[in-house]
């Protein structure tokens, strides 16, 4: 087995159909791609979890659920917890609405069967915001809710403002993390321009701009190189 195939099969248990196709088309070209993907998957300024979180978070967001889920697993196999999994798609919720929350419904049901437990699915699929998070809260019986719940009160209260700073304050997850997932949403879906208040929010609530270029790197790998250009405008040297 090729040195990426074994990669990918450790990493998923499995080889997935895209790697093996990479495979036979170009083995080189897999082989690259492995190196890259195992550079930017380090622990480094971000450890191995968080970037794992960052994306799945990041592609709830932009409703992209199969790389959602994968990154998910690989989120749960280093030690996420299901209460982070869940603010962290808060942050999906917050960029883009309701359908992004739905989204990562896939992914919490997987979050939780990996950790052993097994959910019932509702009988009518939730359409509402607080039909979601309420579905969530249910299948979360043994998990601390806490914060979950919290938000799901000023949903219904439809008070955005206390919304938004509920969800980016410090939980499960710090507020850093958050703030720097939020700038992630803009990057992967090639909003530089939009992105540079959330930079800059981000840097108060103490991203480093290691931080930063760690996330970066991360947004290669899902959203392509054109990511790089578009953080890299507001990424500030390392001499300065």
């Amino acid at each position: 087995m090729s040195k990426g195939l074994a990669y990918f099969k450790e990493v998923y248990d499995i080889v997935p159909d895209w790697v093996q196709k990479m495979h036979d088309y170009s083995p080189q070209m897999l082989d690259t791609y492995t190196d890259i993907r195992g550079e930017a998957f380090l622990d480094a300024v971000l450890s191995r979890k968080e970037k794992d979180v960052l994306i799945a978070s990041m592609n709830a967001a932009r409703l992209y659920a199969r790389s959602m889920v994968y990154h998910t697993k690989g989120a749960i196999d280093h030690g996420l917890s299901i209460p982070e999994l869940v603010e962290y798609f808060l942050i999906a919720y917050l960029y883009n609405g309701t359908a992004s929350m739905k989204a990562s419904l896939e992914a919490v049901s997987y979050a939780l069967e990996l950790k052993g437990v097994m959910v019932d699915q509702p009988s009518n699929e939730p359409e509402s915001i607080e039909e979601i998070i309420s579905t969530i809260v249910t299948w979360m019986e043994n998990e601390d809710t806490s914060f979950i719940v919290e938000t799901l009160e000023l949903i219904k209260s439809k008070k955005d403002q206390a919304i938004k700073e509920k969800i980016l304050s410090n939980g499960k997850v710090p507020t850093r993390y958050k703030h720097l997932a939020m700038v992630g949403n803009y990057i992967v879906e090639l909003r530089g321009k939009d992105a540079v208040p959330w930079i800059e929010k981000a840097r108060q609530a103490g991203v480093s701009e290691a931080d930063l270029a760690d996330l970066g790197f991360i947004c290669i790998l899902t959203a392509g190189i054109p990511t790089w250009f578009e953080l890299s405008d507001s990424l500030q040297g390392t001499g300065q």
